[in-house]
């Protein structure tokens, strides 16, 4: 039997490589600009042209290379980086692979003009899909310039699963942040088709991150400062009015490398577990200082997953950190005197008087002896058979809490419910009904009430916009900033009136007038968050994500007392949606505690 083992030759290998390491544009960017700042660049410009799919360019002024060094950086394993395996603990530099350049040179057309300092004249090299072109003297700045054309134009199938312009940008952006974040001594700037996205002049770190996400989060981040024998952590955490369901800016960094770590990130959240709400999240920008020796970043190809040897250690002094900027910058809620909206508190006073005695009110036509339970009655008069006169259209299939075997209904499980309400903590209603006792979440049921409002308001166009006596101006990220131009026509239909400014400035100069007297800039945010995950997709998604976040925003919060009335309406406006058991985004919205389990309980 002959062998059937062999090598395998040097450019499929390569592709191999690139398939780990080389995923999308953004790869593409995040390796080459890493290459930069190890070569000591004080000033990197990267151009995309098409989202990276026809053009990557990253123009540095470090230290460039020699022709012989030049040619060999794009061989599998050469780097200038590391000589031996025990140098991978003690890393100082981003890259130490030697992959990244023989990577991209497998899927791409690649132009590489470098120059030395000390060197007259440059080098240009060129290669196609690890093919060597060409090689020859150039006259060039010190310093490299790297031209990545037609990503993947040999490997049909990767080019084919590339996401849409907009989805691959917006992957750019986020790794172009990661990097600029940890950075903030070294200026960039980015284009994309010829236009200016972002340029970071040399800045502090504080200046950095306003310069990235605008002048507002300067009032929202506090310092966090920590130096222990085991690390050292700075950076900053928000104040918890900056939290968020979605959108949050998290970012850690260890020893100038980002890094994902939901271990620690739950370490940040714990001082915070009674400051916001739950399922919200605040910004926060650690950094951390560690021995290289003690961290091990050669686990992942992405090298943004990193396993540190006191991990349990170090998540009790970031936990630690943060408390004592939470309490040391005095940033705990105070008591808010402005009762606009908010529940009234009766103040007792004493009168000379005697007080009315209780009153106890009864049902004189109740009977405990009729039971009631097994017996159907006509519904009541009072509008409900209009609202149930058509059977419910859900939109997911979901388990009903209706017994649809004996022909119940959502009408029929509310047709005796009793007309007065029980508002327990601020935050469920209860009710008798029919066959029981009836729970509603208040925030969840208007969630639902109000999304299929807007999206019915959306469909038919019926919004009216409420202009403003004095325009909002926000300022967002270069990635919300470019989501927002995606959706402004999709704001425009559902009341919102936004003017972009350049610069990642946008102008609000109109709101929905249903939605009048709410932190419109919050709002947006909110918005802009949840559609950065539809952009691109089909317009009923955006749509969907623009109503729900909406929905989010302008509905009943947890804590506002209600009226009877008030409960009476949220009820009554529920069981007219098409789906009155969960939220648009499938949470339970109410349960219904049966009476023979009442009556198990109680027996």
């Amino acid at each position: 039997m002959s062998d059937i083992i062999q090598l395998l030759p040097d450019s499929v290998a390569n592709q191999i490589a690139a398939g780990e390491v080389i995923q999308r544009p953004a790869s593409v960017v995040k390796e080459l600009v890493e290459n930069a700042l190890d070569a000591g660049a004080h000033e990197i410009n990267v151009m995309v042209t098409d989202a990276g799919k026809t053009l990557i360019q990253v123009n540095d002024d470090g230290s460039g290379m020699s022709a012989t060094d030049a040619r060999l950086s794009f061989e599998r394993h050469a780097t200038s980086k590391i000589r031996q395996a025990g140098d991978l603990f003690d890393l100082h530099t981003m890259g130490f692979r030697g992959e990244a350049l023989a990577s991209i040179a497998a899927v791409a057309q690649v132009e590489l003009i470098t120059r030395l300092h000390d060197d007259e004249v440059g080098t240009q090299i060129t290669i196609q899909g690890s093919h060597f072109v060409g090689q020859e003297p150039v006259a060039c700045q010190v310093g490299s310039q790297f031209k990545v054309e037609n990503l993947f134009f040999n490997v049909p199938a990767r080019r084919k699963f590339l996401k849409s312009n907009t989805t691959e940008l917006n992957n750019i952006l986020t790794a172009y942040e990661r990097i600029v974040l940890v950075n903030p001594g070294v200026a960039f700037s980015l284009h994309h088709n010829g236009v200016e996205i972002s340029h970071l002049p040399v800045a502090g770190l504080r200046q950095r991150i306003i310069d990235v996400f605008g002048k507002k989060i300067n009032q929202e981040i506090l310092p966090v400062s920590v130096e222990t024998s085991i690390c050292k952590i700075s950076g900053y955490v928000g104040k918890p009015e900056s939290a968020r369901k979605k959108g949050a800016h998290q970012f850690f960094f260890v020893n100038g490398r980002f890094m994902k770590h939901a271990y620690f990130a739950k370490a940040v959240m714990a001082p915070f577990e009674r400051l916001v709400p739950q399922g919200e999240q605040v910004p926060f920008f650690l950094y951390f200082e560690v021995a290289p020796a003690d961290i091990d970043v050669n686990i992942h190809p992405t090298k943004t997953e990193i396993k540190f040897d006191n991990e349990q250690a170090i998540w009790q002094i970031l936990m630690a950190a943060v408390k004592d900027a939470v309490g040391k910058f005095n940033d705990i809620p105070s008591i808010d005197f402005d009762i606009e909206g908010k529940p009234e508190i009766p103040i007792w006073e004493q009168h000379s008087g005697d007080a009315a005695p209780p009153a106890v009110k009864s049902n004189p036509q109740y009977n405990p002896f009729n039971d009631t339970r097994n017996r159907r009655t006509a519904p009541r008069t009072d509008h409900w058979e209009d609202l149930y006169g058509q059977p419910a259209n859900t939109e997911v299939q979901q388990p009903s809490l209706f017994d649809e075997e004996e022909g119940e209904t959502a009408a029929d499980i509310i047709a005796e419910k009793s007309p007065s309400h029980y508002q327990y903590k601020g935050r469920f209603v209860m009710t008798a009904v029919k066959s029981g006792l009836m729970i509603i979440d208040q925030h969840r049921a208007h969630v639902r009430v109000l999304f299929e409002e807007y999206t019915e308001k959306m469909a038919h166009h019926r919004w009216m916009t409420q202009k403003l006596l004095f325009p909002e101006m926000i300022r967002l990220s270069p990635a919300d900033a470019d989501v927002m131009r995606q959706i402004i026509d999709e704001l425009s239909l559902v009341g919102f009136s936004v003017s972009d400014l350049g610069g990642d400035s946008f102008s609000v100069n109109g709101v929905p007038a249903d939605i009048d007297g709410f932190d419109t800039t919050a709002m947006l945010n909110g918005i802009v968050a949840a559609a950065k995950e539809k952009v691109g997709r089909a317009k009923d998604d955006l749509d969907h994500a623009l109503a729900l976040s909406m929905a989010r925003s302008a509905a009943i919060p947890y804590g506002q007392v209600l009226s009877n009335e008030e409960m009476e309406n949220l009820v009554n406006r529920l069981f007219s949606c098409s789906n009155v058991n969960m939220t648009p985004d499938g949470k339970p919205i109410l349960c219904i505690l049966q009476q023979e389990e009442i009556d198990h309980l109680l027996g």
